[in-house]
């Protein structure tokens, strides 16, 4: 299909003369399902380079993820604003999406609706991120409202999933309030027959910031409160972080059948040893695939490409 916008330039120019051209767009997209169960060659497949598996993965995930901006977390390792130039952001999106095995995106509704006009969301599954009020180093972090992606949002923009962010204090009230309104969230997304990813944290205040716990016990502490909310579980998949130590993986992920994606997370200038960790994760029964953002959108030898066709080889 062409393109709506075949350049940032012509972008810009329909978000201010043209705004219905994002529903148009929405509503030509060619979709596909949320996993690929059989072993068929796609166009980008067919165009891969040489000597690289050149078919798609066979119910595997592998999204990219771009909902950071919306909650005011646009760092990556020391560059304060790194994401804050959207330009540059799309540029690296596009990129990423047009590299073999990339199934889809993660993003908020103002990057979807650019990739939607860029084209760049054809054949890819599309899922919007949900609640972005908790914002990165706010005190009211914890109270992670409900400000993006509404069930009836996605259904409208035929977009395949949708993704929840689930932070527990034991020590903040508040967490009641978003467990409730998590759990409502989820039998919505199940209404529609939607998919919805939730990734649970158990978190902490350490001298004012907030800190989620990676330990073993915490990590399975998370997943069982996940995946007892709502009233089915039918729809619910889980998106959680490889563990302090990642030997602790196989033991954790026995807390749930549910199917799960590993979270990317921060992982500084080593992702090599991420890439380890991910591939070993990867083998567990109920890890499906990989929602991994600023690592693979952002790597320190800027080759962004390089780094999400490693990242696809690890499943």
């Amino acid at each position: 299909m062409t393109p709506a916008a075949a350049s940032l330039r012509e972008l810009v120019r329909l978000r201010a003369e043209r705004p219905e051209a994002v529903a148009e767009a929405a509503a030509r997209r060619k979709r596909r399902p949320l996993l690929r169960t059989a072993d068929i060659p796609t166009d980008r497949d067919r165009t891969a380079r040489p000597g690289r598996d050149r078919t798609a993965h066979p119910g595997r995930l592998m999204i990219i993820a771009a909902d950071h901006p919306a909650r005011g977390a646009l760092a990556v390792g020391d560059r304060a604003l790194a994401m804050a130039n959207r330009f540059e952001l799309l540029q690296r999106l596009c990129l990423a999406l047009s590299r073999p095995g990339v199934d889809g995106v993660l993003a908020s509704a103002d990057v979807l609706d650019d990739l939607l006009l860029l084209g760049a969301l054809e054949d890819k599954v599309v899922m919007g991120s949900m609640n972005r009020g908790g914002l990165a180093g706010a005190a009211f972090e914890l109270d992670d409202r409900f400000t993006g992606h509404r069930p009836e949002d996605l259904v409208r923009h035929g977009f395949d999933a949708g993704k929840l962010l689930l932070r527990i204090d034991h020590e903040d009230p508040g967490s009641l309030d978003t467990l409730h309104t998590a759990a409502r969230t989820i039998d919505a997304m199940a209404a529609h027959r939607l998919p919805v990813f939730v990734e649970p944290f158990l978190c902490r205040r350490v001298d004012g910031r907030l800190r989620n716990d990676l330990g073993a016990a915490a990590v399975a502490t998370s997943i069982a409160i996940a995946s007892g909310l709502a009233g089915t579980s039918a729809y619910t998949w889980l998106k959680v972080p490889v563990t302090e130590h990642p030997d602790d993986m196989a033991q954790v992920m026995e807390t749930s059948t549910l199917p799960a994606v590993l979270l990317g997370g921060e992982v500084g200038d080593d992702l090599d040893g991420a890439y380890g960790k991910w591939r070993e994760a990867l083998r567990l029964p109920t890890v499906r695939g990989l929602v991994v953002g600023r690592s693979l959108l952002y790597p320190v030898d800027g080759d962004v490409a390089g780094a999400v066709d490693t990242a696809v080889s690890l499943l």
